[in-house]
């Protein structure tokens, strides 16, 4: 039988001393580290201050002023009894807001206007040029952006572009002793290696966590119309918004943007956008103020190994072409339907979001080589990425909350047995949800337009609509939503 060897206190404190070392050796070469801290023996101990110490004065709070909203109740329940309000905390930081709020009355007057202030945080990524990065869902409908420096320094920003499909917003302030954070390569990222989130949480100030990568790739999350998230258990709390996400180097890894969570706290679940994506992304703001999508022309999902066996192909992962667009890029280039699309320049698509966030980088104009899979035979093809405001159309891919800030946390689509667009998903405790919008509903008109399939919605989103009137059918019971 093996027996328990016990170290002596001499060797357990030399063994101790020597794993320090070698531990904080390893920091120090990996991260830049240093060791400036001890015990009270004379110890080196790892710390990760003299990093942050570099990088902080680059991470900024922005708060918003925005115009005058209006919101039109269609029951006595208060939002704040919604379950998204529950979190003690969050409710202590409200309570401020709740004095506000008035119920309409049996002829459901519309409520007094009032101004909103929203607190998120900002990462400078440009010192000589002042540029600033956030998520536009801080900024978006902001009169007047506002940014505080860890210094104290308030400067007005300036908006220079956004695009709500990636949740990226590009500012620029006066350009004046500031710091900026090196970027990193988000390609080389592996799930385990350490994470730092900087941001401003619930308006404290500025605030670090860290953690680890939890996953890399999250799609399908409904959060954006792009997904292609950086996982962290890093903590990430309502205000930590377009923060940054950094690495041991204290190079910027991604933009935090959403936590998955019941009553709005953390709970180990964050999310950030990817600064390879980010930097795509930004490139575009900065030449056109906004981003210019192509359009391949094709409905996809995901290859997955039913449908595999059931269409008789080996190929068990990819994207798979439900239908080609007519005189689209996707039919030019000789794409069919039942193609499985496996490679794109040379980059694996194991799912639908990855050929669809792959292509959404790209601008018009820009040529893809696809490996494709075509009755068991691989082949490649060359397509022109043709121009549109659209990209990769499926069935349910339609963000609400582009027709609407109202309607975010509910996904269209189409009904083919009533010809109807119909509620499929509902986020609970979103805004959508908070409404009185439930699964199930059809949408037979919108402000008297009447819908009838996804593309209705997606023309009625490009008026910008900051009041909608949704005529609903609930079963055999029809009612109007006024949504401002």
């Amino acid at each position: 039988m093996k027996s328990l060897k016990i170290f002596s206190p001499k060797v357990y404190t030399l063994t101790t001393l020597v794993m320090t070392i070698i531990l904080g050796s390893l920091i120090f070469i990996n991260s830049q580290a240093s060791l400036p801290n001890y015990d009270s023996q004379g110890n080196a101990l790892p710390t990760l201050a003299p990093m942050l110490e570099k990088i902080t004065d680059a991470v900024v709070n922005v708060s918003t002023m925005e115009g005058t909203i209006r919101v039109v109740n269609r029951d006595k329940n208060s939002i704040f009894d919604q379950p998204l309000f529950q979190d003690p905390l969050l409710n202590r930081f409200l309570e401020q807001f709740k004095q506000f709020q008035q119920y309409d009355d049996d002829n459901e007057k519309t409520p007094p206007s009032t101004q909103q202030k929203n607190l998120g945080s900002g990462v400078i990524i440009n010192a000589n040029k002042g540029y600033v990065l956030t998520n536009n869902h801080v900024i978006e409908h902001a009169d007047k952006i506002l940014i505080t420096l860890k210094d104290g320094r308030k400067l007005e920003a300036e908006l220079i572009g956004s695009d709500k499909k990636t949740d990226i917003a590009l500012l620029k302030i006066p350009a004046k002793n500031l710091t900026d954070i090196p970027l990193a390569n988000s390609d080389k990222l592996r799930v385990g290696d350490f994470a730092v989130a900087i941001g401003n949480p619930f308006g404290l100030g500025q605030t670090v966590t860290s953690g680890i990568i939890s996953a890399l790739g999250r799609t399908g999350l409904g959060i954006e119309g792009y997904e292609d998230f950086i996982q962290t258990d890093a903590s990430i709390n309502p205000g930590n918004s377009g923060g940054a996400l950094v690495n041991l180097r204290g190079e910027l890894i991604g933009i935090n943007t959403a936590i998955l969570s019941k009553h709005g706290g953390n709970v180990g679940i964050g999310f950030a956008i990817p600064v390879n994506m980010v930097n795509s992304i930004t490139e575009q703001l900065l030449e056109h103020g906004q981003v210019k999508r192509g359009l391949l022309g094709v409905h996809i999902q995901d290859l997955t190994p039913d449908l595999a066996d059931a269409l008789n192909i080996k190929q068990s992962s990819g994207a798979i072409i439900a239908n080609v667009m007519k005189n689209s890029a996707a039919e030019r280039a000789g794409l069919k339907n039942g193609d499985v699309i496996i490679q794109a320049n040379n980059k694996s698509i194991n799912t639908a979001s990855n050929l669809r966030n792959f292509v959404g980088l790209l601008r018009p104009g820009e040529k893809i080589r696809f490996q494709v899979v075509r009755e068991n035979k691989q082949f490649a093809l060359t397509a022109t990425i043709s121009g549109d405001d659209e990209l990769l159309i499926s069935q349910t891919d339609f963000n609400a909350k582009d027709l609407h800030p109202s309607l975010d946390g509910a996904v269209f689509s189409e009904d083919p047995q009533t010809n109807q667009v119909k509620i499929s998903e509902l986020v609970r405790g979103s805004v959508a949800w908070s409404v009185g919008l439930k699964v199930g509903d059809h949408i037979v008109a919108i402000n008297h337009y009447k819908v009838s399939k996804l593309s209705d919605l997606k023309n009625l989103s490009k008026r910008n609509l900051h009041r909608i009137a949704i005529n609903i059918q609930r079963g055999d019971t029809g009612l109007y939503l006024v949504l401002e």
